[in-house]
This record gives C-alpha cells, structure tokens and sequence, in this order.
C-alpha cells in the first residue's frame, strides 16, 4: 500500500460519512443537491459527459446494477459501474468492465479534488451557520465520474446510495432510469409508508427519460406512474410492460448450478422473447433484478444501442456480485448475504430452501440501528438450529449483540451465542460446524465485509475505516 494511497483514503475517509454516521440525516441542509452541483461544476462537469443509466430501489439496486453493466460490456461497450458501499476496499465502487480501479488511480484523482474541496471548506467555513463542504459520499461520487471521463467509458451505470430525490447521484440526466423496488427501509429519512419511500425513490425520474419499474404493489406503483406522468417520463413496467418466469438452481452446495429465466417484453408495441435465460446469482429476486436490466436493455436498443441476443445472454451468466447469496466456502457451506431488511431476509430465505439442500444450519447475523430488527430475526430463526449474533467493528450504527440475543429468545427456543467481535463470531461458528452444516452470515452490508474477510482467510484486505 503506497504513501499516496494511504494518503487517499485519509483524506476521504475524513469527510462527513453518513454511511457510518449515527442519526443519518435527510431532507436536511446536510443532504442537498446543490452543493453536489458545485462540487462537479468545479470538476468540470464530468457526469454530462457520460451515458448514465441510473438505478434506485429499496433492494436490488446494486445487482440490478451489476447485470446491465455485465451486459453492456459483452456487448463491447466499455462500462462503468459505480456503487456503494463496499465490502473490501473502497475502489470497489469504481469499475470498470468489471475491474476496480487501482490504487494509483484512487489516488491520483483524489489529488485532483483536494484543491476544490479546500476552496469549498473554506467558503462554507466563511458562510457559517451549519454550512459544511463536500461529503464522504459526494467525493466518492465524483471520483467514479471522474474516473469513467478520464477512461473515456462508452456508458456508466451509476447505483444511488439512498433514497433518490435527494440522493449525490441525482444529478445526472440519464438514458434510462430505473426503481427495482420498493419496500421499507430507511423509514427514518424516506417515510413510514411504501407510497412515501416511492415518491422519495421517483425523485430520479427525468423529464422524458424513460423509466423501467420493477414496482408491483400498487400503492407504490400508482405513486411512481403519477410523477412519471406529471414529468412527461415513458413508464415500462413489470407484469405490465415486461414479465419473467423463473427457475431456480437446485443443490448449489454440490457444486456452481445458476437459475434460468424466461423473459417477455411488450414495451413501445414491440415483442420480445428470451428463453432459458441463465442468470449468475442465486434466488427469485435475482430473476427479477435479470429481467428489469433486460428492460433496460430494450430501452437502450429503441435508442440505438447494439446489443445482441447473445451479449444479453452472456452478460446475465457471467454476472457475480458479492454477498448477495455468494458461497464463499463449501465443507461446510458458508453463505454471505448483505439482507438488511425483512423484504430481503424473506428473499433469502426463500432462496436458501430453494436452492441447498437440508441440512444443520447456523446462523450469523448483525444489523444496524432503526432497522427492522424484529421482523428479520421472526423470518429467519425458524430455520436454522443456532443462532450466533455480533457486531461489527468498523460502523457505530451496529445493534449490540446482547441485544440481538434478548430479541431472538422472546421469540425461539434455538441455542443463542453472543460474540462481541466478528472474529469470535467467526471462530465459533467455525467450531460448531461440522462439514455437512450451512453457516449463513446475514443482516447488513457491514456484516457480510467484515465476515467476508475471515471466511475467505484475508482479513488484511479491509480498508475501511477504523472509527
């Protein structure tokens, strides 16, 4: 790891982050677009630049993400991909064609920002009253811009971080927009109700860019389709517009078995037909996430993109995307899954019965604070036979374990173990698993990095921060 690097990751991990913050604001002076604004205007407006497809939505978004840049950059597209956050190390948010960026690269355009930044404290410095410069967030934002302008990328796939409206990302005017889903989440900053978190996720819609929704419930959905029809957005929607029938792979634990889907579209008039679809991550969701980014690949084809049958096809199959039911080890079978809400853990659940076969398992989980605590642990406990809960060591957000452990015997009889650190989570699980168990590690992000780490022997990799 070089001066410079290191140096970089100072620097950036010094800013505001409210990834790790606690009481993570929203609709706050704090969280605003204008500032984002400035911040790239200085930068030379990097994102009108580029061919943005921008992706929102309470779960999904990330691998939804993934699959269209897969499919771009089998169409010989080269792709960026920026998403946040990251399990490893912080250059994960920038790719491109599936490669992070290096760490002479990090550190290079993080030089290019320092000066603006400085002239931006000190002007919010001399304004007073609360004002700040840019955010952790913003500069990694701008940093993924920068960084696809100066590798003179065919098109970025840009993921929003949270919410939409008022979200860094959102001030892109994008080919497509997307909202993979809606379901609740950040209740705190988006709203108490799935119509509320809509309108807050719809903040990305753009006056005549169309947007693929994989929006069902109807609440929600009629939220989405009145701001597109205020904004003058084409809408395409799942089970209206598009649909998709899924297979699931069967016994994975034996051995690399990815599910198939079916795709229909009947967007803009035209038919459209893929069958047999292989799809390279595991679950129900995941094949609607595979059809949303088909959607999306429709759209751009209207618009003149080339794009085969074929680069569809092989982008879908070879999409891998971390902690998103990744098997990272097997004797025993060791599952990571970045679920953070009870919309998720029913999704991994399902897909846990779905696809590895009945056996011993063991549960590791952690979470963060004003999540659906409850709900989660009810859908999970009762299908595993022992539960170790801990806590991550690199976000202030995390719920204590003892806790997590008083919730979980209120509601199972099963065996509970407290670990107050990964590590011993990790080395008790290892001890009570035998080669035929399945040990699942669940409830944030943060869990799923930190454990990512031991489960695969290179826990040295980490670079997040240590505060």
């Amino acid at each position: 790891m070089s001066d410079a690097y290191q140096a970089a990751l100072s620097f950036l991990y010094g800013r505001i982050d409210y990834e790790r913050a606690v009481g993570m604001p929203y609709g706050s002076r704090e969280l605003k677009l204008d500032r984002m604004r400035d911040l790239l205007r200085r930068l030379g407006d990097p994102q009108q630049r580029l061919p943005i497809v921008h992706v929102a939505g309470t779960k999904g978004k990330g691998s939804t993400s993934a699959m269209i840049a897969a499919v771009l950059s089998a169409a010989g597209y080269s792709t960026g991909l920026y998403t946040s956050p990251h399990l490893e190390r912080l250059e994960e948010r920038f790719r491109i064609d599936g490669r992070m960026c290096g760490e002479q690269e990090l550190a290079a355009l993080t030089d290019k920002l320092r000066p603006v930044v400085a002239d931006m404290d000190r002007e919010a410095e001399a304004i007073g009253g609360g004002e700040s410069g840019p955010t952790y967030f913003e500069l990694t934002t701008a940093l993924g811009l920068l960084h696809f302008v100066d590798r003179g990328v065919d098109a970025a796939v840009i993921e929003v971080g949270l919410g939409g409206r008022l979200d860094s990302t959102n001030v892109c005017t994008p080919r497509v927009g997307v909202i993979t889903s809606i379901s609740f989440d950040h209740m705190k900053q988006l709203g108490n109700t799935l119509e509320a978190i809509a309108r807050e996720k719809a903040g990305i819609v753009k006056s005549g860019v169309p947007l693929v929704s994989g929006v069902t419930a109807e609440g929600p959905r009629r939220e989405i389709e009145r701001i597109c029809r205020e904004r003058g957005a084409p809408l395409i929607e799942l089970e209206r517009d598009f649909d998709f029938t899924y297979r699931p792979a069967q016994a994975v634990d034996a051995g690399p078995v990815w599910p198939t889907i079916d795709f229909v579209s009947h967007a803009a008039g035209r038919e459209q037909r893929l069958v047999d679809v292989k799809v390279g991550l595991l679950g129900e969701h995941q094949g609607a996430n595979a059809a949303i980014a088909l959607a999306v690949i429709d759209q751009l084809r209207a618009q003149g993109w080339s794009i085969s049958d074929a680069a569809a096809r092989r982008g879908l199959a070879e999409v891998r995307w971390p902690a998103r039911v990744e098997v990272v080890a097997r004797r025993p079978t060791v599952i990571l899954d970045s679920a953070h809400n009870a919309a998720s853990i029913g999704a991994l659940v399902r897909t846990l019965h779905e696809s590895f076969r009945a056996r011993d398992r063991l549960l590791v989980f952690a979470t963060t604070q004003e999540k659906q605590v409850d709900e989660m642990l009810e859908l999970l406990l009762p299908h595993f036979d022992r539960a170790i809960f801990t806590r991550y060591q690199n976000n202030p957000r995390g719920v204590p374990p003892e806790e997590l452990a008083a919730l979980a015997r209120q509601t199972s009889d099963i065996p509970v173990d407290v670990c107050p650190e990964v590590a011993a989570a990790w080395q008790t699980a290892r001890e009570a698993a035998d080669d035929d168990h399945l040990i699942c590690v669940t409830g944030s992000f943060f869990i799923a990095a930190e454990m990512r780490a031991y489960a695969t022997g290179d826990a040295a990799r980490i670079t997040v921060p240590s505060t």
